[in-house]
């Protein structure tokens, strides 16, 4: 029971990614309130869970939507201890056809609502000497091809990240990234309009397989969390198979 007694908030908590962390963050003692734009999967999951995970609907592109994120935690839990902004949105395009509105919908849902969670988090994570789990992507390491407003908001994260990091290590907040390759449903999605994409994605990962959510995702989050690796900060965790070697 590595995070019992933690409070966590987990943003995109009712499916994929989210979800995995959310169960995961469950099995080891926290107490997660996680936010969702999908209303039934979040009701679902936190019939699932029971009293240790809550379910709050909230539109995190609406700049309000941080502050009431914290403060619902507080409210129903007593504190803040993590924070996880998993939650994000985009649009594939090639560059000279990428407009405003997928970057404006990419930043929106991605950088800005990290941006400004981290800083209505921050009280709370000061006290509790507090985790942040932000995600990266290797669309942005790398480059990827068609995926410039994502690739461009993943990146800013990042930055956003390390230069958290070095501020906030004087209060004992760790800040970290995921870079995750994992099954969820929208990869499944993707496969399947996309005959032949799977087998050129696991030819480029040397274990040969995706993610699972919760065990191979989740359980890293765990970790970050934890007092595990309270020597850990500004670090990207490319827990992605091996398919991209950060230098």
């Amino acid at each position: 029971m590595r995070l019992a007694e933690k409070v966590a908030i987990v943003t995109g908590g009712a499916g994929g990614i989210g979800r995995g962390i959310v169960r995961a963050f469950v099995e080891e003692g926290a107490r997660v309130l996680f936010v969702d734009i999908d209303r039934n999967a979040g009701e679902a999951l936190e019939t699932e869970l029971g009293g240790a995970g809550q379910f709050l609907r909230a539109d995190i592109s609406e700049e309000a939507s941080a502050g009431t994120i914290v403060a619902a935690a507080v409210e129903r839990f007593g504190k803040v201890d993590i924070l996880v902004n998993n939650a994000h949105a985009s649009r594939q395009a090639p560059l000279l056809e990428t407009t405003q509105e997928m970057l404006d919908l990419s930043f929106g849902t991605g950088f800005y609502p990290t941006f400004r969670l981290m800083k209505a988090a921050y009280p709370e994570l000061a006290v509790n000497r507090g985790s942040v789990i932000n995600f990266a992507s290797g669309a942005g390491i790398e480059g990827n091809v068609r995926q410039g407003s994502y690739a461009a908001a993943k990146e800013a994260i990042r930055a956003i990240s390390r230069v958290a990091a070095n501020e906030w290590a004087a209060d004992d907040i760790n800040v970290n990234l995921i870079s995750p390759l994992a099954l969820t449903e929208g990869v499944e999605a993707y496969i399947a309009a996309n005959p032949g994409v799977e087998e050129e994605l696991l030819a480029k990962t040397p274990l040969h397989r995706f993610g699972d959510p919760q065990a191979d995702i989740g359980r890293v989050a765990v970790f970050l969390a934890s007092e595990d690796a309270s020597y850990i900060t500004g670090q990207t965790l490319m827990v992605d198979g091996g398919t991209i070697k950060l230098r």
